[in-house]
């Protein structure tokens, strides 16, 4: 039997404004999919439960004549696991959108899925770029970021710094093998090279023999094709090699606030990362930053952010549409422009991509900290426009 985390955790009581009728079963259900408790539970988690309860606490969805509901379960970063939970969802408990969904091959397989049924979902963890490439679905957005704008955030700016020979630690799985794709295409054009690479598995604690290799090649760039804790895994026991004290560095190319803060300023410093939002870029950010810590007692990462963001514009559609059938409404998604207080403005393309600007950011040194989450800055803005892949580069079907 799998084992699922399944709860009902926030539910508006139904006013009139919206028909009953027209809202599937006269209730929006919306399923957070997630790690819970893995690799992946800090930067998404009960982290990205909070985020969407917010969005709708914000959105007033009972004023506005919404009853809607939240349900969470933990896919165990399994596609197998995941997709047994959304045919449950879909097929029994009726719920109308998935969001969240870290771990690239459950993206992809709960994609799949809710084409099929019909459903909406809004990858904001997942990262493979193949969600809006050639794995696109009329029913997918991938909302946050993703291994492309990634690769040519983080990428390209060391390549133009002066690593330009790479070798690359990669997790082998969908995501790994798109981050060292995307990458490394990146690495090129700039006019670095590869000098080899190695996959470890999915999730891995020990790195010892990988990072053995990486410290041989003698490349000056050792690039982390991994998230969460096999990130700050590798890099700690890199400190233990003593690789960086060596002449080598290491490029993160999916760090998230929760890894910097876990590896330490004495540890993670100079680091050169990509994100799609950090907690301290503005008064909003802040202050929306702040009330999420009031609730969770740690700042929000970017894809916490996400589900916020994704969460408020779904529910935008819903009440534009007064439906909320699962292509109908990421359609309408992609008609209403972006515009809130985490991502600023933006848009949804037709290959399902959203668009906002991206930050090139470097980890503090433990002297310039003035406080335990004040861990990073901002080194350049990455336009909307430029951030993501080029619409006619991605392979879509959806793109006319």
């Amino acid at each position: 039997m799998i084992k699922r985390l399944v709860a009902v955790v926030v539910s508006f009581v139904f006013t009139a404004g919206i028909a009953q009728a027209a809202v599937s079963d006269g209730v929006v259900k919306i399923g957070v999919l997630n790690d819970q408790s893995g690799t992946y539970a800090d930067l998404a988690g009960p982290g990205s439960v909070i985020a969407a309860r917010m969005a709708l606490e914000d959105f007033n969805a009972a004023k506005k004549g919404l009853k809607v509901e939240i349900l969470v379960a933990d896919h165990q970063n399994k596609p197998d696991v995941g997709s047994s939970i959304v045919r449950q969802w879909y097929d029994v408990e009726k719920v109308d959108v998935v969001v969240d969904v870290p771990t690239s091959s459950v993206a992809l397989a709960v994609s799949e899925i809710s084409r099929q049924k019909g459903k909406a979902l809004i990858v904001s963890t997942g990262a493979t770029s193949d969600l809006t490439g050639k794995a696109c679905s009329p029913n997918t957005i991938h909302w946050t970021y993703d291994t492309w704008a990634l690769a040519n955030g983080t990428g390209s700016a060391i390549v133009k710094t002066g690593g330009d020979t790479w070798f690359f630690l990669t997790a082998d799985y969908a995501f790994g093998h798109a981050l060292e794709r995307d990458t490394e295409a990146a690495v090129i054009k700039a006019g670095g090279k590869t000098v080899g690479k190695v996959r470890h598995p999915f999730p891995s604690a020990d790195f010892s023999s990988f990072l053995l290799q990486a410290q041989s090649s003698k490349a000056k760039i050792i690039g982390l094709a991994n998230a969460g804790a096999d990130t700050t895994n590798a890099i700690k026991q890199g400190a233990e090699f003593g690789i960086v004290k060596g002449g080598q560095k290491f490029a993160g190319l999916l760090v998230f606030l929760t890894d910097v803060h876990s590896l330490g300023l004495e540890t993670a410093q100079g680091l050169i990362l990509t994100s799609g939002f950090y907690w301290d870029l503005n008064d909003q950010t802040r202050a929306w930053s702040n009330r999420f810590y009031a609730k969770h007692k740690r700042m929000p990462t970017m894809v916490q952010a996400g589900v916020y963001s994704s969460v408020i514009h779904y529910l935008k559609a819903v009440s534009a549409l007064k439906s909320d059938d699962g292509a109908q409404v990421i359609a309408k998604m992609k008609d209403i422009p972006i515009d809130d207080q985490l991502f600023g403005k933006g848009r949804v393309r037709e290959d399902g991509r959203g668009i906002h600007d991206m930050y090139l950011l470097e980890v503090k040194k433990p002297s310039e900290s003035k406080g335990e989450w004040d861990l990073m800055k901002v080194r350049a803005t990455i336009p909307a426009e430029e951030a993501f892949r080029p619409l006619k580069d991605g392979g879509c079907s959806l793109v006319k």
